[in-house]
This record gives C-alpha cells, structure tokens and sequence, in this order.
C-alpha cells in the first residue's frame, strides 16, 4: 500500500511491506519505507497521521511508529508501524515508554537522588517489606521538606 501527501516542499510516499495481522496482539504491523525527497527527515506524528488515514484506523493514538532510520545522503528513511484495534489493546501490549512518547501516559518526575536512595533502601529489607519501604521513604523525603 503506498500512499502520496502533499507538502509545502514536496512530496512524502508512505510504502508498507511485510504488513501482517498479529490476532494474539489484535493490531497490524509493518515495516515502513518513508521516500522524503528534499527532506531530511519527517517527524513520527505526521507518519502515523497518514498510517491513520490510509488504513483506517479508529484513533490516531493506536498507531505507533518507531525505529525509524534514515539513510545516508536522506531522502529516504525505513521503520517500523503498529496499527492497533482499540486503544484498549495498545494499552495492554506498548511498554510504558512508548505510551509516554505516545502522550498516553505520564512520567514520574522523581530526582534521580530518590530513585537511587529508595533502590538502596528495598535492596536491605526482604519480601513485602521491599513495598513498605518505598511508601517509607517517599514520606520521610516530604518530612525532611516540611
């Protein structure tokens, strides 16, 4: 399936190849070739926003595109395309970075100070104690502010 859009500098032609059905994640996947000419690259939102478009899919926010890489000299850049059913199985199946990258999920915003300190602390405690001692050191942290 190869699919034309128009831009202010030229022309971006969408080719999917090896684009098959995976029924156990419900979604379509693919690798994509992306020609750019004149372009050094094109951004992901505007791939998935023609994937969208030419395969029909119910939200923009169930196609994921990724490794993307161009080639030497530009003008062409190849990747890789989920299509999902429903959001519901994107959510189920993409890791949390993907879903943060895709604006679906939000990132702690710890100091890397904490993570390392809270990490020290569950590695001296065993078992359930390891969750315990994580709600432990967040509220000592918001002490020490106070």
């Amino acid at each position: 399936t190869n699919q034309k859009m128009a831009e202010e500098k030229g022309v971006v032609t969408i080719y999917a190849r090896k684009a098959m059905k995976n029924k156990l994640l419900n979604r379509l996947q693919m690798v994509i070739d992306v020609m750019h000419p004149n372009k050094s690259s094109i951004p992901r939102k505007t791939i998935a926003a023609q994937l969208c478009k030419t395969f029909k899919a119910k939200d923009e926010k169930c196609v994921y595109v990724y490794g993307l890489k161009t080639v030497f000299g530009g003008g062409k850049s190849s990747g890789f395309a989920f299509i999902y059913d429903s959001l519901e199985d994107a959510l189920d199946v993409e890791p949390k970075y993907s879903l943060i990258r895709n604006g679906l999920k939000q990132k702690k915003q710890t100091s890397r100070k904490q993570r390392h300190e809270l990490k020290n602390k569950k590695k001296k405690v065993r078992g359930s104690k390891k969750a315990k001692a994580g709600t432990a050191a967040g509220a000592t942290v918001k002490a020490d502010k106070a």
